[in-house]
Formats: structure tokens, sequence, C-alpha cells
């Protein structure tokens, strides 16, 4: 009897040191007072009402706006290179029709291994003519486009933020032209 006596104990002990381990680590995770700033700026991202906004490090003048089909429109509000030798587009994708219109499938483009992780703006291109050279968006190492991806429907006046991620042109390229399947072209400025 005393070693069921002394099993039932260790498997006791056993079971407080985890519960106590879990509650320390979600303690840790969980809401201390700091936690507001991140829920903000969530929060903020999730307006389908307006583009993004100015503190997302968005202009609020589009530097172009590209027509789509169906009353789609990508106003590009940014196109920023950084120090890594990658140039990110940001922008809103808006439905300036009065129904709900399916995003094109073509935005993907036609690649399989971009197209096989679902919509996204895959298949646009950045292209320098001076340079003469297309910049395709960046691909992580799965695969998967660089952009805003799980394009599926807008509503009727719905805009829902998107970005691009491409390689820098050289330094003194600093007009290009954004090419969307679907849409007409536009040329945006390279700031940074």
């Amino acid at each position: 009897m005393s070693i069921r006596f002394t099993a039932q104990a260790r498997r006791g002990m056993v079971a407080l040191t985890v519960a106590a381990g879990l509650a320390l680590g979600v303690g840790g995770c969980g809401g201390g007072g700091d936690d507001k700033k991140p829920d903000t700026s969530a929060s903020s991202s999730k307006d389908s009402g307006s583009g993004p906004s100015a503190q997302e490090g968005q202009s609020e003048t589009p530097l172009a706006e590209l027509k789509g089909t169906d009353g789609l429109l990508l106003q590009i509000t940014s196109a920023d290179r950084d120090s890594g030798g990658f140039v990110t587009v940001n922008g809103g994708l808006k439905n300036d029709g009065a129904k709900s219109v399916a995003i094109p499938a073509q935005l993907s483009g036609d690649e399989t291994e971009v197209i096989a992780h679902g919509p996204s703006l895959g298949g646009a291109t950045l292209v320098d003519s001076k340079g003469k050279k297309r910049y395709y968006v960046l691909r992580d190492t799965d695969g998967r486009p660089l952009t805003t991806i799980g394009l599926s429907t807008l509503e009727a006046g719905q805009t829902l933020p998107v970005f691009m991620q491409f390689p820098a042109p050289p330094s003194n390229a600093t007009e290009v032209t954004l090419q969307v399947p679907t849409f007409s072209s536009g040329t945006i400025k390279i700031s940074g």
C-alpha cells in the first residue's frame, strides 16, 4: 500500500508542477498593461471603410491609380526602398462598383507554385524601362508570394489594404511602372 500511496503522491506532484508551469507561462504571455498597443493597431488595420491610414506609413494622396475590371481600383499609396534591397509597394484594393465583385484569379499570375498558395497579387511586376528589366513579386522559401494573399470578394465600396514586395531596382531607378494582371499600368515613384 505504501508503493501505491507514493506513486499517487508523485503523480499529484507532477500534475501540480505542470499546472503551475502552465499558469506561469500563460500569465507571462497573457494580459499585462502593455497589451493595449497591439490591439489598437490591429483594430485600425481591420477598418474596411477606408484605405490604409497615414499612421501605417501610407500617404493620403495615391501615387497611382490602376483601374481594373468590374469597378476594381488599385490605389498605390507608397513604394519604399529599404536597406535590405527590397521595394515594398503599399496601397488599397477598392471596389468602386455598385455590387460585390469576385477578385479575378489572374491577379495571382500563371506560375503554378504561386497559384498553389491561393489567390494573391503574385502576378504583379515592376518594370524599369530605362534599365530594361522586369521585377517579379518575391517568393519565400516555400514558394508563397510576398504579397497580400487570400483575396476573394470585395463588397461595394469596400477597400482592402494590400502590399507587394519586389527586389529593388538600382538606386538610380526612381520611377518604375507597376503592372498588375487585369489592371491598367501605372508609373510610381520609389522613395528611399
